[in-house]
């Protein structure tokens, strides 16, 4: 009896449920691993922006996918991290000492924004994390003593014990190591009583403090982790782009971050990866599929834009679990096939936060 029990415990805190998880997961590991040396130097670096992306992401979900905050301004959560690896590398503070003070800066900066946002909720907070954003980016054009303002910050390379990581290979590795970290770090927090926290306040504010919930001590909290994880996405960026401006953390960057939980589908850890492929891959099918349109429609200008809100809307309309949803529903299709019912999948219904106790 105390052996299964054993058993039935091990199975349900396993992030593999079976042995056809431990078979992908591993065969995902091996190809990136062989990565470096099967793709050429450009494929690498698309790559590297899916893996960074990814681990600001993971933070992104995690506030507005599993704690149900949403964030327009994530983008300056980014640039802090960047910004403070660029000044601290310069001063030739180690790489790794760097991230983690980039992580912690961003993570005091989120609980500077989650206490007035305490008060708000919904819209209202979007517009509160938007005028943030406004803020900060303003902020990293005037200060010129340390951000260098609008004439950029170059960022060294990182080096360790007279090793640079700068390089295609090495750099990716770090990228690897860092997503993988926290990826494991967000999944063992998520299955946490912290994690749980997050969701029933995700689900229903009112009934997630009649349990005894601090909702203002998890918003913050929630806030913090997810500020750190954009932050330390944001040091792996200032090292993979080399330069810094401003312009590169405006209400645009912060859209692009939003679309990619979005699409890859709120309340998934599998959607964060599948929104960041996304969120780098369209702009070069766009770019290759202007030879094949007409040259009116192919060199408009704003093109990129259009094909993105033309893609959330229909993602918010026909399959707003994002594409690990359809992934999800290719999945039982399969597994049921030839059994399934005709339309069966076309009457479910997603919601991440329920209408009832508003």
């Amino acid at each position: 009896m105390r052996f299964l029990f054993k058993t039935s415990y091990a199975q349900d805190i396993a992030l593999a449920k079976h042995g056809g998880h431990r078979f992908w997961y591993a065969l995902l590991g091996l190809a990136l691993l062989a990565a470096p040396w099967a793709l050429d130097e450009y494929w690498l670096a698309q790559l590297n922006f899916v893996l960074i992306y990814s681990v600001v992401g993971l933070g992104l979900m995690l506030l507005a996918g599993f704690t149900g905050q949403f964030s327009i301004g994530h983008a300056a959560f980014l640039g802090t991290g960047a910004y403070t690896q660029g000044v601290l590398v310069n001063l030739g503070v180690p790489f790794p000492l760097a991230m983690v003070a980039a992580a912690l800066l961003s993570a005091a900066v989120g609980v500077v924004v989650a206490m007035p946002a305490l008060r708000v909720k919904g819209i209202y907070l979007g517009i509160a994390t938007l005028a943030f954003g406004f803020i900060v980016e303003e902020v990293f054009a005037r200060w010129e003593s340390v951000t260098g303002g609008n004439a950029g910050l170059h960022v060294k390379s990182p080096r360790l014990a007279g090793i640079d990581f700068g390089g295609g290979e090495a750099f990716y590795f770090v990228c690897l190591v860092t997503t993988i970290l926290c990826t494991l770090g967000v999944l063992n927090l998520l299955r946490a009583p912290t994690g749980r926290a997050f969701v029933a306040i995700r689900d229903s504010e009112v009934s997630a403090q009649s349990m005894g919930i601090h909702l203002a001590r998890y918003k913050t909290l929630s806030f913090a982790v997810s500020a750190a994880l954009a932050g330390l996405g944001g040091a792996l960026y200032a090292h993979k782009i080399s330069f810094l401006s401003p312009d590169q953390f405006s209400i645009l960057q912060s859209i692009d971050l939003l679309l990619m939980v979005v699409i890859g589908g709120l309340g998934s850890v599998h959607g964060v990866f599948l929104g960041a492929i996304f969120l780098i891959s369209m702009p070069q099918l766009i770019a290759m599929s202007k030879d094949w349109l007409p040259e009116a429609i192919g060199q408009a200008p704003g093109l990129q834009g259009l094909v993105y809100g033309v893609v959330l809307i229909a993602f918010v309309l026909f399959e707003p679990m994002g594409l690990y949803g359809r992934w999800l529903k290719i999945r039982t299709w399969l597994q049921l096939f030839p059994f399934y019912r005709r339309g069966m999948f076309k009457r479910q219904k997603s919601f991440t936060k329920s209408d009832r106790l508003k």
